[in-house]
């Protein structure tokens, strides 16, 4: 992304007498960028708008318009905090493949309610890969959590039942469950994570409070498929992002937001527990045109 803004000079420069093949070039590099067709369109339809009806010629107005357009995009409609019950505990379904940053978002997570004071379990309901309970066991050691797991191929939701149960009975603030990202296929990973969400619907009585994608930022397009199928299958309600160090390929998260409709609620951007905060629209697209 950050490379298209360097290249609009360039862009602007070179067809600045020929307005279409501009905007041609400009939609074709947008695309390159990972922004999809569908989101492209429809950035480009006001920015042009604006340019036509304002008889704008400057580029800097231009860039302006692209970044404003940009923010409206990427804002959430509603609320962009973490829904928290007001019936304990608060739970939420962490999903996404495997290699995208989910076990660390999810000690991160964990790290930044702790300090907010909040009593925090850790669920460790991906039994089918090698080291998974070690990683997030290693995590909940360092930061003094609960924690429940199963053996090896246990079923993930006798172990999210557990993890429930065990918060209601200790009067745990936050339980955080930890998914597969990868089966046999893709419907076998779907059917289990639809069967650990009915478990943990009928033991809170209510839907589960948040359900998050974690999302690898440098994944590109193949990010908004993963988006796809999971929000086919669970309705998510928010995405994490990862690896946010460097706003490259920021054109994803335009196009999820955009052609999904789901807000982007987290950004992790580093090594430290501490490096997760809230996602804030704005601040990412002034990173992206900086």
């Amino acid at each position: 992304m950050q490379k298209l803004i360097k290249n609009l000079s360039y862009i602007w420069n070179k067809f600045k007498n020929d307005r279409k093949s501009f905007w041609d070039e400009l939609e074709e590099q947008m695309v390159t960028s990972d922004i999809s067709i569908n989101t492209a369109s429809r950035i480009l339809e006001e920015v042009k708008d604006y340019v036509y009806r304002e008889n704008i010629n400057n580029l800097e107005k231009v860039k302006s318009s692209l970044k404003q357009q940009i923010i409206e995009i990427l804002k959430c409609n509603g609320d962009s905090k973490l829904n928290i019950s007001f019936r304990p505990p608060t739970v939420f379904l962490i999903v996404g493949v495997n290699g995208v940053g989910k076990t660390t978002s999810i000690a991160k997570l964990a790290n930044m309610f702790k300090k907010n004071g909040k009593k925090v379990l850790i669920s460790a309901a991906d039994t089918y890969r090698s080291a998974a309970v070690e990683q997030i066991q290693y995590y909940a050691e360092i930061l003094g959590m609960d924690m429940v797991y199963h053996q090896k191929f246990s079923d993930p939701g006798a172990v999210v039942y557990d993890s429930v149960e065990k918060a209601k009975a200790r009067g745990t603030d936050l339980v955080i469950i930890d998914t597969a990202g990868r089966m046999q296929t893709s419907y076998n990973l779907m059917e289990e994570l639809k069967k650990i969400k009915k478990v943990i619907c009928r033991r809170i009585d209510r839907e589960v409070d948040e359900i998050l994608l974690v999302v690898d930022s440098t994944t590109g397009q193949n990010a908004r498929n993963q988006a796809e199928l999971f929000n086919n299958s669970l309705n998510l309600t928010g995405i994490i992002l990862t690896k946010t160090d460097s706003t490259s390929k920021g054109g994803i998260v335009i196009t999820i937001k955009n052609d999904l409709n789901i807000p982007i609620k987290l950004v992790t951007n580093g090594e430290k527990l501490e490096d997760i905060c809230y996602f804030d629209p704005v601040r990412f697209t002034e990173l992206i045109f900086s």
